[in-house]
């Protein structure tokens, strides 16, 4: 359980209201990310877990809709601030919530308090070095394919996590890093891309929700 007079008096946030499926949330942002910046290196210092991005909408709707026994146990990466962990959790699917960021873990779990969902998990997940020992029948994530670095980080995440015959479902913006990792997976996955397009703040946003599923004969990873 969070402990939110602490949460308050460290970090300024302001609120932002989801509804889903007729279902209201509420959640905790920073009110300013230039704290969480690391400006010597903006590339990979920019904390992408600091806001929510439109793809993530999608991808908690989807979720939302989709009965807990089609799902099953659920592994989210990359959670942020907790918008598709914690919507997922509320329509009575089995999640854990996992990031790199103390920060993101801290709103992460404020979000889940203010929103009454104490059932979900969340804990820290390295991409790099993976300590979790559990497997999941579904992974998913949004926005976690934002730099085609992490292919292979992303890749061994799958491998070592899903459950034989579990799937993978992915959100994201379309940009050239998420095609070019989307290209690569299809090595190892069956992939299945739906298109959307979001309304964000000044124009509407192209979207892909994308469902994989590992093949049959794996190729070793090169």
């Amino acid at each position: 359980m969070a402990d939110l007079a602490s949460f308050y008096r460290k970090y300024g946030t302001e609120n932002k209201d989801l509804t889903i499926r007729g279902r209201q949330f509420n959640f905790l942002v920073p009110k300013k990310i230039d704290p969480f910046i690391n400006f010597e290196n903006i590339v990979h210092g920019f904390p992408l877990w600091a806001k929510i991005w439109e793809p993530s909408w999608i991808l908690a709707e989807h979720v939302a809709k989709t009965p807990p026994s089609r799902l099953n146990k659920i592994l989210e990466i990359g959670s942020g601030i907790g918008v598709v962990g914690i919507v997922a959790a509320s329509f009575g699917h089995d999640v854990t919530m996992t990031e790199y960021d103390e920060n993101a873990l801290q709103f992460a779990a404020a979000n889940a308090e203010i929103n009454h969902c104490s059932e979900v998990k969340i804990c820290r997940l390295d991409w790099h070095r993976p300590q979790l020992e559990d497997k999941f029948d579904s992974i998913i994530g949004s926005e976690v394919t934002f730099h085609e670095r992490d292919y292979n980080s992303l890749l061994n995440l799958f491998r070592i996590y899903l459950k034989p015959h579990g799937r993978v479902i992915l959100a994201s913006g379309v940009r050239q890093s998420v095609l070019n990792i989307l290209r690569r997976m299809h090595r190892y996955f069956d992939v299945q891309i739906n298109k959307y397009s979001i309304r964000g703040e000044d124009s509407r946003i192209p979207a892909v929700l994308c469902h994989m599923s590992p093949k049959e004969a794996e190729v070793k990873i090169s």
